[in-house]
């Protein structure tokens, strides 16, 4: 089908990452500089899936020649997802015809990823698509490892953040326990928690069951504070990535005083609302009052105040050359490096390259593939080697194993029979 001299229109899903208004400044500049008119979507896919067209903003270069630093969306963003409902993705078409809109680019993370597939899929070509690839997650399986955009600038901050911690720690001596974002993935968390030298840091990949308890987590926190006082210290940091708490039973969450589980329109557990680092603060200090002890822990949650920090470097320059790409891919004519049917905007040794969204789903689920961290790769097992939690070693070690035993109020025998599992999980040295 024809599209020439439709509209181009840029839209955002999910929630803000650091360098968005850097790829929409890009694929608008270059889009304009073609000759092409851009409009801005607003508030995600929410208004198109309800039949509105009215929802829109012109973009001129004079409007985003200046917002390549700047944090948080031109353009906003929400997580409406039009692929719950036929009437709602059929809605969503019918309202980019409206608005004349024949090359979409959309900025977002997986579940965006998928609604923008599922809009190119049932155009049948009269809407090309393009995506570009946002989440502080990280968790998009880009290929040569790079980054989702957003990640390294929320990686920065982060690490600010749980430094300045680290130092309140060590002048206070006690402990933190640090939520850091990441759904699926512990990249976030990871990186942070390497980054800054915190003293611990967990995430989902390292349980190698699909469900786990509470008490499992607690369990490592427990030990590793244990491990610390026999190393002459009372303080320590834990980053724990929030999507752990996707592992435990919605029935036990349920059941913990004051907490209610919820689902967004992606199907997804609310995890803000959870408070993770609330139910793990009480029940360790619970712990730890059962020998008579007060533990005192600070919760902390890293997330919120680096989605829409200002971009740095990286991600600007990042963003650009994606924002640039995608308007190349919608706008040139079809060949090997821009195919007809549009796809994920990405970078492969330097080169920009489109990945086809059949690439980007899983062939059992249909859904968009999730990069989660290699627990048997050498990021994470270097990360690990530098953390203080209880290993293997510490139970074969005869004098250790007492120590800590001591240190919990317990026998050897008892303290390996309590803990041991503890060192079974995935990556444990």
């Amino acid at each position: 089908m024809n599209r020439q001299r439709g509209r181009v229109g840029i839209l955002m899903g999910g929630g803000p990452a650091p360098g968005i208004n850097s790829a929409i400044s890009s694929v608008t500049i270059e889009a304009v500089n073609r000759g092409y008119e851009v409009i801005g979507i607003l508030d995600g896919f929410s208004h198109l899936m309800e039949g509105r067209a009215d929802m829109v903003r012109p973009l001129r270069i004079e409007d985003v020649s200046q917002i390549h630093y700047r944090g948080g969306s031109i353009i906003r963003t929400s997580r409406a997802n039009p692929t719950r409902r036929p009437e709602h993705i059929q809605k969503t078409l019918e309202s980019l015809r409206k608005l004349n809109v024949s090359y979409l680019a959309t900025i977002g993370g997986d579940d965006t990823a998928f609604s923008a597939s599922e809009v190119s899929r049932l155009a049948e070509g009269e809407i090309k698509v393009a995506h570009i690839p946002k989440t502080i997650d990280n968790d998009l399986p880009l290929p040569d490892g790079m980054p989702t955009f957003g990640y390294e600038t929320a990686r920065h901050l982060g690490t600010e953040i749980v430094r300045n911690l680290i130092e309140d720690f060590r002048s206070t001596n006690r402990w933190y326990i640090v939520i850091a974002m990441g759904r699926a993935a512990g990249h976030l968390a990871l990186g942070i928690g390497k980054s800054a030298g915190a003293t611990l840091t967990i995430i989902p990949e390292e349980f190698t069951s699909e469900r786990i308890g509470i008490s499992d987590v607690c369990d490592i926190l427990e030990t590793a504070i244990l491990k610390r006082r026999v190393m002459g210290k009372d303080r320590g940091l834990a980053v724990i990535a929030e999507g752990v708490a996707e592992k435990f039973d919605p029935e036990e969450l349920a059941s913990v005083p004051g907490v209610e589980v919820s689902r967004d329109q992606h199907g997804h557990l609310r995890l803000g609302e959870i408070q993770l680092e609330k139910i793990l603060k009480r029940a360790i200090q619970e712990r730890f009052e059962d020998r008579g002890e007060t533990l005192p822990i600070i919760d902390s949650t890293v997330g919120y105040e680096l989605r829409s920090y200002a971009p740095i470097p990286f991600d600007i320059d990042y963003t650009r050359t994606l924002g640039y790409g995608a308007a190349r891919a919608l706008l040139s004519e079809p060949s090997e490096r821009y195919p007809e049917q549009g796809g994920l905007i990405c970078l492969v040794g330097g080169d920009i390259r489109v990945m086809p969204f059949n690439q980007l789903r899983d062939p059992e689920t249909g859904r968009t593939l999730v990069r989660t961290v290699d627990v048997e790769g050498e990021i994470y097992q270097v990360a690990r080697k530098y953390m203080i939690r209880l290993e293997k070693s510490d139970l074969k070690d005869g004098e250790m194993k007492s120590r800590l035993a001591e240190a919990a109020g317990m026998n050897p025998d008892r303290f390996g029979e309590r803990f041991g599992k503890v060192v079974e999980l995935a990556g444990a040295v």
